[in-house]
């Protein structure tokens, strides 16, 4: 189920949808033409992809609401959760993200 604290603030309507992208440190530009599946914006979909390994190396994530008007970086809050997870588990972050959680985290 998706964290509420993720979402701004006075963002309330139904009708609005929250798309979550990653921007992703591409090595090659065979690596740049990767798309995203508007169905797999959703922040779930978006930390479960990121554990993963689904990118390359991942430098932030963007919150964004067009019908709302808004935009936010969400990298600190993902970068938590995906800390807490690990945590939960008694795991420890996965290589692929750990400089991504390390940057945000501390």
């Amino acid at each position: 189920m998706p964290r509420t604290d993720l979402m701004p603030n006075g963002v309330s309507s139904r009708a609005d949808k929250v798309v979550y992208l990653v921007v992703d440190k591409v090595g090659s530009p065979r690596d740049a033409r990767r798309k995203t599946k508007v169905e797999q914006t959703d922040i779930e979909t978006i930390i479960s992809n990121l554990i993963a390994g689904q990118f390359n190396d991942p430098l932030r994530v963007v919150a964004f609401n067009t019908l709302g008007h808004w935009s936010k970086d969400v990298s600190k809050e993902v970068a938590k959760e995906i800390q807490a997870r690990c945590d939960i588990e008694a795991m420890a972050v996965p290589e692929h993200i750990r400089d991504f959680v390390l940057s945000y985290t501390g």
